[in-house]
């Protein structure tokens, strides 16, 4: 009898399709800036786009740019309220991330010593 020496690495394989919506969410989040910028908004739960030029310290250009480029990627989702425009975090696309990320099986942290 052949024993087994591994699980699968994942329980159920990545489709082609979700395979390529997750590594575009990554590609968003692989700037510094862009992880930071969706860090502050999931931090506050909502924030005004005029909010976060000051504090990223970059110019309200680059921020919209980041901002469109997490948008696009379904990181987060816009409403504009008047001139403003308001960010918040989609949480299932989060939880689409970090399920990928997370182990199937919780004692597999605990065999590494993660948890």
């Amino acid at each position: 009898m052949t024993e087994i020496c591994c699980s699968p690495i994942l329980e159920e394989p990545l489709s082609s399709a979700d395979a390529d919506d997750l590594a575009a969410s990554f590609r968003a989040l692989s700037d510094p800036s862009r992880l930071r910028l969706l860090s502050l908004v999931a931090g506050h739960g909502e924030v005004c786009a005029c909010d976060l030029v000051e504090t990223v310290g970059l110019s309200q250009p680059t921020v919209s740019h980041h901002l469109k480029v997490l948008t696009d990627a379904g990181l987060l989702v816009r409403e504009r309220r008047g001139k403003w425009v308001h960010y918040r975090v989609d949480p299932d696309a989060v939880e689409s991330l970090r399920s990928v990320l997370a182990p199937a099986h919780p004692e597999v942290l605990l065999q590494v010593g993660l948890r």
